[in-house]
């Protein structure tokens, strides 16, 4: 296994992100909720730069009575990354697909001293 050392614990704020190479691998760490999550570059879909997509509240529909979708609204404790490319949706924390049947591929972190490394 190798480590990577990637920046400083407090560089990567709530709500944002950081992309890095580590070796001949490409992984972005996340920070939602205080907590980080690291994930390797790579959309399961088409292997897109998923970690360098949009990130936003998930998107909910909520069905009417008519059973008809009048408006989106957005659930800000899912926070989702969708890929540059063809738009797949991932939930940040839980790296799931809406779908179910795909999901990203984790990569190991450890914090040692106020600084982050990858593990690989």
């Amino acid at each position: 296994m190798a480590e990577y050392l990637v920046c400083s614990e407090e560089e990567i704020a709530d709500g944002g992100r950081k992309v890095v190479a580590c070796g001949d691998k490409e992984i972005g760490i996340f920070r939602v909720k205080g907590a980080l999550h690291a994930w390797h570059n790579l959309c399961p879909h088409r292997q897109g730069p998923i970690c360098q997509g949009r990130i936003y509240p998930q998107v909910v529909e909520p069905v009417d009575g008519n059973r008809e979708v009048r408006t989106l609204r957005y659930n800000e404790e899912n926070m989702h990354v969708a890929c540059p490319w063809h738009g797949w949706e991932f939930d940040i924390e839980t790296g799931r697909n809406a779908i179910g049947r795909y999901r990203l591929h984790r990569a190991d972190l450890s914090i040692r001293e106020g600084q982050v490394y990858v593990v690989l």
